[in-house]
């Protein structure tokens, strides 16, 4: 099943890339500038694509992502210190992103004769990503067959959808993914900073599936008292 996708360069992404790339279906890497704090996770996605040699398309949002403010990814609002799974990390949302990503990618899809479109969207998403939920990607699909209609038929393809991140984790590591060459961090630091939800959510990831994190985080201890305060709560 030859299978466009969408990748950030983050640990998710690039675990389903070399997952896809193990079983053979992986035919292209699509990527997004728009207008991050950052540009690290870019450099991630475009050195996945060389490694596993297929095409890399870098799409360029910057404008649009302009326009999508009120998030801590696209403005100079700070990003907050803490588990995911809490309210402070919803101004990290940047609006309608991942519909906005998938419709472009499935535009690239059916021009390139490809059967599906793959997103690492996964559970750990659902409590502040609207756009990571099964209702999202299901209703996404339906929609997406029939702007295509008679024209492509492609796929959304979600396999960690209701998964967790230990368990993308564990799928990475089986697929030989080099966890080192993954960036998660929203800040964009020199390392990983270790206190922002993405890499707290990665340490928990790693621990749970019990698999060694190769990541050098500035902050490496943080992560367990973020976590423990959550279940507490």
């Amino acid at each position: 099943m030859k299978t466009t996708l969408v990748c950030s360069g983050g640990l998710d992404s690039v675990s389903l890339a070399h997952v896809l790339a193990a079983a053979g279906d992986l035919s292209r890497i699509v990527s997004f500038d728009y207008g991050q704090r950052h540009r690290k996770e870019i450099d991630f996605a475009a050195a996945c694509a060389r490694r596993l040699g297929v095409p890399f398309h870098l799409v360029d949002l910057s404008a649009l992502g302009a326009a999508l403010t009120g998030s801590a990814l696209t403005g100079d609002i700070d990003v907050p210190d803490g588990h995911y799974a809490e309210e402070t990390m919803k101004i990290t949302v940047v609006p309608n992103r991942n519909a906005i990503m998938l419709a472009i990618a499935y535009g690239i899809a059916a021009a390139n004769g490809d059967d599906a479109v793959a997103t690492a969207v996964h559970g750990g998403d659902h409590f502040i990503y609207p756009d990571c939920r099964p209702a999202f990607t299901e209703a996404f699909d339906a929609m997406q067959r029939a702007a295509l209609d008679g024209y492509a038929d492609v796929a959304l393809h979600t396999p960690f959808v209701r998964r967790s991140k230990a368990d993308i984790v564990a799928a990475g590591a089986q697929a030989g993914t080099p966890f080192a060459e993954t960036w998660s961090c929203y800040k964009g630091g020199a390392t990983h900073c270790g206190r922002c939800g993405t890499c707290v959510e990665r340490q928990e990831a790693f621990a749970l599936a019990g698999v060694a994190d190769p990541t050098v985080y500035a902050d490496p201890d943080f992560w367990r008292a973020a976590v423990a305060g959550r279940e507490q709560g």
